[in-house]
């Protein structure tokens, strides 16, 4: 996969949401102080990094030219993949009443129910595209008869759209595309699901969340499973919790804009000190809490340094940390749950994403029908 123009458009759309954040000097003598990015500081930062988002070369960057770049740098991976992505079998299809609750279907042909693949975009859940799935990762499935699905969900906003509200969008696409395993030759037992960043979050949220399946439910999509048999991830964080983000990691990945937003919060102060309420938000919203011996397998991969973080890093950096994997990997390991997890700094001539592919199928294998 061709990492820079989605990196590009992650680190723009990580800036030009910072004026939701907060920093502060988290100094052992001193008390916690509180401040927002002022505008004019943002939009200043923004030009130095991305001078080409200034459209009328003023010298200055307005709202709207940083608005119109954070969505063109969003869009453009897509649009330069576009010779090399595979046409879906079936696009753009509603699985839920947001114009965001759709998917992309890639139909493996075969005469007997394929097993299933569900990809989820990253992005900071505020950005990203189902279209960024890997078309080498579509091509392979679908030639060794397993379909693919790249999903959509919705943003969060800070104000309306918050946590959990992405994780139950796509658990209900997977309802959703059991729900059309006869008409899409599906096997609904056989289902995995991978994604990168928030995308891996969203991921490992449903491979080890309690079934969100309603039997009594009047609605038939409802009453499907949202379980899965194997999980992957690139780039994945076990927890979304900012306290322990700050002593898992280090640093200042625990600032990162869109930890304040997922949960609507404004300071430092409220964020680090949740309310009981806000704490249980914390506890659903991340993966690692619901983690238990009956959950599936996961293959985790991380490319960050494996280095302490240094106290003038950014707010956000190091989001992606291979501590979260260790800590994942701990835990599996302690539930006797198969796990793998690969640096690419180590990796050598391996190709984690083929070996992702070989994990799922080694999953599918061992489902008794």
């Amino acid at each position: 996969m061709c990492r820079l123009f989605p990196l590009f458009a992650f680190v723009f759309t990580t800036l030009w949401m910072t004026s939701v954040a907060t920093s502060a000097d988290d100094s052992a003598t001193q008390a916690t102080q509180q401040r927002r990015v002022p505008n004019a500081e943002r939009l200043s930062e923004l030009l130095k990094r991305f001078p080409d988002a200034d459209t009328n070369k003023d010298g200055t960057l307005s709202e709207q030219e940083a608005r119109d770049y954070r969505a063109k740098m969003t869009e453009r991976r897509p649009r330069q993949n576009q010779a090399n992505r595979v046409p879906p079998t079936h696009r753009d299809v509603s699985y839920g009443d947001h114009s965001r609750n759709v998917l992309d279907f890639y139909q493996a042909q075969s005469d007997r129910p394929t097993p299933l693949i569900v990809y989820i975009h990253g992005g900071g859940f505020v950005g990203g595209d189902k279209r960024s799935v890997s078309p080498q990762m579509v091509r392979a499935a679908n030639e060794a008869g397993i379909s693919v699905a790249a999903l959509h969900y919705r943003f969060v906003d800070g104000t309306e759209v918050l946590f959990p509200t992405p994780q139950h969008d796509c658990a209900r696409a997977l309802q959703f595309l059991r729900s059309k395993a006869d008409a899409w030759n599906i096997d609904p037992k056989r289902v995995a699901c991978y994604g990168g960043s928030a995308g891996a979050g969203i991921s490992m949220w449903l491979g080890f969340h309690d079934d969100l399946a309603d039997p009594n439910s009047k609605d038939p999509i409802a009453r499907q499973s949202t379980r899965v048999v194997a999980i992957g991830t690139m780039g994945g964080q076990g927890t979304y919790d900012p306290i322990k983000i700050k002593k898992l990691v280090g640093g200042r990945a625990w600032e990162h804009p869109s930890i304040f937003l997922v949960y609507g919060n404004h300071t430092v102060e409220e964020t680090l000190n949740p309310t009981a309420e806000k704490q249980k938000l914390y506890d659903e919203a991340s993966a690692i809490t619901h983690l238990t011996k009956d959950d599936p397998p996961l293959y985790m991969i991380y490319s960050e340094p494996d280095v302490v973080p240094p106290e003038d890093s950014r707010p956000g950096q190091f989001i992606h940390h291979p501590n979260f994997g260790k800590q994942l990997q701990q835990a599996m390991d302690q539930l006797g749950i198969k796990n793998v997890y690969v640096h690419t700094s180590t990796a050598g001539k391996r190709n984690p994403q083929s070996e992702m592919l070989d994990f799922f199928r080694d999953a599918f294998a061992k489902v008794v029908d």
